[in-house]
């Protein structure tokens, strides 16, 4: 884990939005860090594409652990 240094201005922000959405300050800024990294990368998907291709992802994964662990039983 590293050390990310912002500005006093984007801390004031991830504050309140965490508050407002029920994150903490390093959750919040990790899911902006993710939207953005993934924007980046597929920049014809808009917002709410990227959140649902996120959701599909931990679905998939879920359901991967599930099925790992009812074939071990």
């Amino acid at each position: 884990m590293g050390i990310v240094k912002i500005s006093e201005e984007m801390h004031e922000h991830l504050r309140v939005t965490s508050t407002a959405l029920s994150r903490s300050i390093n959750s919040q800024a990790e899911h902006w860090l993710r939207i953005g990294m993934l924007a980046e990368l597929n920049p014809h998907l808009q917002y709410h594409e990227i959140c649902r291709m996120l959701i599909n992802t931990e679905y998939q994964t879920e359901t991967a652990k599930l099925q790992f662990v009812e074939k071990a039983s």
